[in-house]
């Protein structure tokens, strides 16, 4: 996997420590940031699911703070990266579906916790300063988006959160599909994306999903085709017979209720990486 790819963006340091192979239970648990709790108030610790067979996921770790975690698995590794990296909205996370796991009727489980799902396993946030980005994305106007407002990616980040999703990125293909939030930042934290904007970004994710709001359906996600964010595809050119790719480029359905963009307030003054 390439750890410079931007696709890691916010993830880089911590290869840096563990280096490129799955990380252990003990490299894991020293990269979580201290303080840590869920939402039952148990700090946040990886385990290995062997330690806890027949855990209930979200259960265990809401009342116990132990996330259970395979040895030499992607898959869990990369959750637990996600952990480390978006703590606060890994807790709050866990939380909804807690508070919900009772509410589930005929093996359904909601809108809400099926949105949650979705942006826990493939989801990422697309991040920016310019509105005209984040409108195209929603009205999947790919050609406006990635080409005509292809200068504006300068002040954009996608930033990955899905764990399934991150494990697909360590081979990617064209048709990588992610399901994003998008978050519209006050121009003065554009070009900043460091460990400070970061851990911001975290925090607000972390109280706007517990207060409600900002995912509490599918239709608040919008579908991303990630190879066509610029510099994401490395296998060939992004020209126009690339964008021309109906299979991956597919055009709006007719009366699309586009996903909404919502709104970030964060502090100045952020740490360039």
């Amino acid at each position: 996997m390439n750890v410079y790819h931007p696709c890691l963006l916010g993830y880089r340091g911590f290869f840096d420590r563990i280096g490129e192979g799955v990380p252990s239970i003990e490299q894991l648990n020293e990269l979580l940031p201290a303080g840590v709790v869920s939402g039952g108030g148990a700090p946040i610790r990886f385990r290995a699911a062997e330690e806890i067979p027949g855990a209930e996921y979200e259960r265990h770790v809401y009342e116990t703070g132990e996330v259970s975690t395979r040895a030499n698995d992607w898959h869990d590794g990369f959750n637990a990266l996600v952990w480390c990296r978006w703590p606060r909205l890994k807790v709050a996370l866990n939380a909804v579906h807690y508070r919900n796991l009772d509410a589930a009727r005929g093996g359904r489980r909601g809108a809400r916790r099926d949105a949650l799902t979705l942006l826990d396993e493939s989801g990422a946030l697309v991040v920016g300063a310019e509105p005209d980005v984040l409108e195209a994305l929603a009205a999947r106007d790919w050609q406006r988006a990635f080409v005509g407002l292809r200068e504006a990616w300068m002040e954009t980040r996608c930033l990955v959160c899905g764990h399934a999703l991150l494990q697909k990125l360590r081979s990617p293909y064209k048709a990588a599909t992610a399901q994003v939030l998008l978050l519209q930042v006050d121009p003065a934290a554009a070009g900043g994306w460091g460990e400070a904007f970061l851990r911001e970004l975290d925090a607000w994710l972390g109280a706007a999903l517990s207060a409600g709001g900002l995912c509490d359906s599918p239709a608040d996600l919008s579908p991303l085709p990630l190879a066509g964010i610029p510099g994401w595809w490395t296998a060939g050119p992004q020209d126009a017979a690339f964008y021309a790719d109906t299979s991956v480029f597919r055009p709006a359905p007719a009366g699309l209720a586009k996903a909404p963009c919502q709104p970030v307030r964060l502090d100045a003054g952020w740490v360039l990486y």
